[in-house]
């Protein structure tokens, strides 16, 4: 009866295991609508089939795949939104079958409407939530239109000075009213701006769409700054995350590691295992 017993208390526990609420709490930001993932950039060495599965093992199931990635697994060709039928088919399957999803798809441009029009075509039949991207201005209003036409985020990335986008001011001057058109903040480069992330956010809120984590420090005699495990760095980590809880962000929130490109895994796992406990602690 002893042993009856303690193989009902097993069965209980690995039942209580598998409910939804137990996963969450190893995940406390999804309560809050973040979607916290990475970029696929951050394995550009490896293959898209390669990069989700490095990904996984960070302990996240979102993605952002960027352009000009080679698939991998199997497949041939490139991570492009001009891919075939098949081809588009064929992620969708390798990307659930690892109970991944992918939100958010970038740092991606098109020529012109036509282009633009497939590229939030491809969005749509992906199911990807955010196109990030660094426009020319004179494109604005008709990827405005499509986007509120399409209901698919198109956010403005900020690279550092003198790209286009690097201040907020570049990005509030061109988004207009859509709710659809706003900023993919990456605090990283906002620092390599020599700009507050912090101050930038609060002067975008309400237009922060999704975001590209770093944290970032300069440490090299040309003054430049790589990438730290986060916390470590000048990106103000836990004062971004305590912004974001108060403008009531939802959306993706990609991972960006680029430094030790070989084998970054385990300082990304590190730095969201950071993010996780201070997203846990920041009221």
């Amino acid at each position: 009866m002893k042993q009856v017993k303690a193989l009902l208390v097993a069965a209980g526990l690995l039942a209580t295991v598998s409910l939804p609420g137990f996963a969450q709490r190893s995940h406390p930001e999804d309560k809050a609508g973040w979607k916290l993932g990475a970029q696929s950039y951050s394995f550009r060495l490896f293959p898209f089939a390669d990069a989700i599965r490095k990904i996984d093992s960070c302990g996240l199931k979102y993605i952002e795949a960027f352009p000009g990635q080679d698939l991998g697994g199997g497949l041939t060709g490139k991570m492009d939104f001009k891919m075939d039928a098949a081809a588009r088919q064929a992620v969708k399957k390798l990307v659930k079958d690892r109970g991944m999803t992918i939100v958010a798809f970038g740092v991606v441009n098109a020529k012109d409407e036509a282009e633009w029009k497939a590229l939030l075509e491809f969005a749509k039949e992906m199911g990807i939530q955010n196109i990030n991207t660094e426009p020319k201005v004179e494109q604005i209003p008709y990827i405005a239109r499509l986007a509120d036409e399409y209901k698919i985020n198109v956010a403005m990335h900020n690279h550092p000075k003198p790209s286009h986008y690097w201040h907020p001011d570049s990005v509030l001057a061109v988004i207009g009213t859509s709710k659809y058109l706003g900023a993919c903040a990456d605090i990283g480069h906002w620092v390599r701006s020599g700009l507050d992330p912090v101050e930038c956010l609060k002067k975008l809120q309400g237009h922060v769409l999704g975001m590209h984590f770093k944290d970032v420090k300069k440490d090299s005699p040309d003054g430049k700054h790589h990438d730290v495990v986060w916390g470590n760095g000048e990106s103000k980590v836990d004062a971004v995350i305590a912004e974001m809880k108060r403008q009531k962000f939802k959306g993706p929130i990609s991972v960006e590691y680029e430094y030790h490109w070989e084998n970054n895994g385990p300082e990304i796992a590190e730095s969201v295992n950071y993010f996780r406990k201070a997203y846990s602690r920041i009221q």
